[in-house]
């Protein structure tokens, strides 16, 4: 059931769109529910869809299509590691390998202490400052070397928000 919070944005983001196009508000919907919730389980997707009055596999293909929307708890902060061509071509492959190695977990896992999540996402549109990931999908981090990873992460741990662009 959505809660009463996440209907009330829901029902902001409805005013933006005539009536008959209420499908409109799904994605800013699915999103409502991942800041609330942290993720997004197919209960609450079938909330959304009676709520809007879509199929609820149009709102699944929403959210399965992109890669902002975490569809199981992937941490307190997720990182997602842009890994399209221009990210290819700037070194994600040591990005990754640097966070596999500091995290001590592989793409799609999740820390013991829950603290991180590691996921691979499509191009975020800042190529020039590849390579990339972003934090909650919120925060985006470019230009990333080892050492300004391990500043990143060392942030988030004591609570931070996790560096700088």
């Amino acid at each position: 059931m959505l809660s009463d919070q996440i209907q009330a944005n829901i029902e902001r983001e409805l005013k933006k769109y005539p009536a008959d196009q209420r499908q409109s508000a799904v994605m800013a919907a699915l999103r409502f529910v991942q800041d609330e919730k942290g993720w997004i389980a197919p209960e609450d997707m079938a909330d959304i869809a009676a709520y809007i009055g879509m199929p609820q596999m149009a709102v699944f293909e929403v959210a399965t299509f992109y890669h902002m929307y975490k569809l199981k708890p992937m941490g307190e902060y997720t990182l997602t590691v842009c890994t399209n061509l221009s990210c290819q071509l700037s070194g994600v492959n040591e990005t990754l390998l640097h966070l596999k190695n500091k995290l001590g977990i592989g793409l799609g896992e999740i820390t013991a202490d829950g603290k991180f999540g590691l996921r691979e996402g499509e191009c975020m549109g800042a190529c020039v400052d590849a390579p990339m990931f972003t934090i909650n999908n919120k925060k985006l981090c470019g230009r990333l070397t080892g050492e300004k990873i391990d500043q990143i992460l060392a942030e988030l741990s004591a609570g931070g928000q996790g560096g700088k662009q």
